[in-house]
């Protein structure tokens, strides 16, 4: 089966729980949250089942993803302390971000997220016992007081606020890199969604919005947020900047606008589908 051929949007079904034995399996090998590549392949993908078999490195934990046309695709944890085997590298998420599909960006960050859950749960944290995986779905559960752990989201907000052609871009004052972007969040215990896009632009730069409408979701690995995108209009106030987390705000036109988010992330979307409509 040939990775390149098959469609991800159409062809994969996730399953935390998939039939063993199968002629054909891909496998996505992570190492200290870094993931496995293989030399000199363009584009990136999955280690076949030989491939798999034949690498000498030692494995902690392999986490069912799902199954592509009928062949099963696993999250496999090896030893962070492993070195790289000859003819393979270990790469960063980040490295993978606009440099492969989305649909195949998002199963490696599935994958590396499963990954990271799993590690992070080995023990309970309500009584310190052992977990356990659980039959029912995708979860630890502990053998003592059989308390469930799911693998952790962290929804978030991401927004736009416009000012008739004039965009809201902010640097953030903890980002990597000299560029302007959306204003984002977490949403609060207790919040709405709508409640924490007002909450986070006034927090964050001072102003009072209307209008939002949402644009659209991602699903965001670093390391587990989904975020919710939205579109909204400026009402009032004049900036105030949170300095512990935006080192600077600005109104731009349009059509004259500074470094930006690639358009691998929803906020490059959001500037993008602004811009197209000020020049339709």
């Amino acid at each position: 089966m040939d990775w390149q051929h098959l469609n991800l949007l159409e062809d994969f079904v996730s399953d935390h729980n998939v039939p063993e034995g199968a002629d054909t399996s891909w496998h996505i090998v992570i190492s200290d949250d870094e993931i496995l590549t293989i030399d000199g392949e363009h584009p990136w993908r999955p280690l076949n089942q030989d491939e798999w078999r034949w690498l000498d490195l030692e494995r902690v934990a392999q986490h069912p993803l799902g199954h592509i046309g009928g062949a099963p695709i696993y999250a496999c944890e090896v030893d962070p302390e492993a070195d790289n085997p000859e003819g393979y590298e270990f790469e960063t998420l980040w490295s993978f971000l606009g440099q492969v599909d989305e649909p195949v960006f998002y199963m490696i960050g599935r994958a590396k997220q499963i990954v990271e859950w799993h590690r992070n749960h080995q023990f309970c944290g309500q009584c310190g016992g052992p977990t356990e995986s659980s039959d029912a779905d995708r979860s630890l559960r502990c053998k003592s007081c059989r308390q469930m752990f799911y693998p952790r989201l962290s929804p978030s907000i991401i927004v736009l606020v416009t000012r008739g052609d004039e965009l809201l871009l902010a640097r953030n004052a903890h980002a990597r890199g000299n560029f302007y972007s959306t204003l984002a969040g977490f949403i609060e215990p207790g919040e709405s969604v709508e409640a924490a896009v007002h909450r986070e632009v006034f927090e964050e730069v001072g102003l009072s919005i209307r209008n939002l409408e949402y644009f659209s979701s991602q699903s965001w690995p670093f390391p587990n947020s989904l975020m919710l995108g939205f579109h909204a209009e400026y009402e009032s106030g004049e900036f105030v900047l949170q300095e512990e987390e935006i080192a600077d705000a600005q109104w731009f036109r349009y059509d004259n606008l500074p470094h930006r988010p690639a358009m691998a992330s929803i906020s490059g979307w959001l500037i993008d589908d602004f811009v197209r409509r000020c020049q339709d």
